[in-house]
């Protein structure tokens, strides 16, 4: 089977902005200007086939979200490539993306923030269908519409309401409405259970797997929640500072724990009335500034096993068994 999405050599950075003084240093002798960027994703590489929910996985900051809305091309990529259905669409203009924006989505961490407060429901679900041309007309829209409220857990009725009329639980549930709205091939869930009650959490992640087995795309999943991710995971990779450390399938990586990083995730989960996947591990020292990256390994400062090789060399990726890779000296 072919990959839906490929991320080849993935890179993003942001410019920081500097005095015009302050950018000058002392180099070798000579006086020069250096330009200094944050350095959000360091060259990712994975693939999502059809029908798969991929997660990423790791603390915040280290470039998860990032990748995500660089995948969608809501950021442009400094380099690398993405492919979707093996096109490449890293340096797409804005009309030839338009096509491709149908079939790739996105739900979003807040909820409220992504929806329109001055449009019904009904306008905002209705409205990507009539641009995107999924329907005939505005009657076939609003049916579609009533359909979709349902599939998602809403009444109907409450399709005349605002976005402040539902609680963060339903609000979710109509950003999902919305990217079904289109019928894409990929969604991408950047935290979408992250910003509600514990309580909920469960109901819209068995939502969302439910919509996958009914339509049959595939799903980008961002979490830093290990439980969130061994529910709706297929497949994972975890991030630390914008490096993938570890890729696996669910099992490969929740019952052979690899990379120091992955298992100092494990042992923070907190877990009661059963055995840790990882007896408890310190972790050491502050996460390294993203406009320097550490040489070598990106963790190897908080490295409790840290060889003097890793301080310098940074590791290739090592297959431990078909399809489990991971970036760690220890395992050269």
């Amino acid at each position: 089977m072919k990959p839906l999405v490929q991320v080849e050599d993935l890179v993003q950075e942001f410019k920081v902005n500097q005095g015009f003084l302050d950018s000058f240093k002392w180099k070798d002798k000579k006086l020069v200007r250096e330009k200094k960027a944050v350095h959000a994703v360091n060259k990712v590489s994975f693939d999502i086939y059809p029908g798969e929910a991929f997660s990423l996985v790791g603390e915040s900051g280290c470039g998860k979200s990032t990748t995500a809305k660089t995948i969608i091309r809501l950021l442009n990529p400094v380099s690398g490539r993405i492919y979707y259905g093996g096109e490449d669409i890293s340096r797409l203009k804005s009309e030839k993306m338009l096509p491709y924006r149908k079939k790739m989505q996105m739900i979003f961490q807040d909820p409220y923030a992504s929806l329109d407060p001055q449009k019904t429901i009904k306008s905002i679900i209705m409205e990507p269908m009539l641009f995107h041309k999924v329907v005939a007309n505005k009657k076939e829209a609003e049916e579609k519409c009533m359909e979709l409220l349902k599939k998602v857990g809403l009444r109907p009725e409450q399709a005349t309401r605002y976005p402040h009329q539902f609680s963060g639980g339903q609000r979710q549930r109509i950003g999902i409405a919305r990217a079904l709205a289109v019928e894409p091939e990929f969604i991408i869930a950047d935290e979408p259970v992250s910003a509600l009650d514990v309580s909920i959490q469960a109901q819209i992640l068995n939502l969302m797997m439910d919509l996958k087995d009914e339509y049959g795309f595939s799903y980008l999943f961002i979490a830093h929640d290990l439980s969130v991710v061994r529910h709706i995971s297929d497949r994972l990779g975890v991030m630390y500072l914008g490096t993938i450390v570890e890729m696996g399938t669910k099992r490969d990586v929740f019952e052979h724990v690899a990379h120091p990083y992955t298992k100092l995730l494990f042992s923070a989960v907190p877990t009661v009335g059963e055995e840790p996947i990882v007896p408890p591990m310190k972790m050491e020292g502050e996460i390294p500034n993203p406009v320097n990256l550490p040489q070598g390994c990106v963790f190897h400062d908080r490295c409790p096993y840290c060889k003097e090789i890793c301080k310098t060399v940074r590791p290739d990726f090592k297959e431990l068994e078909p399809g489990h890779q991971v970036a760690c000296h220890l395992f050269a």
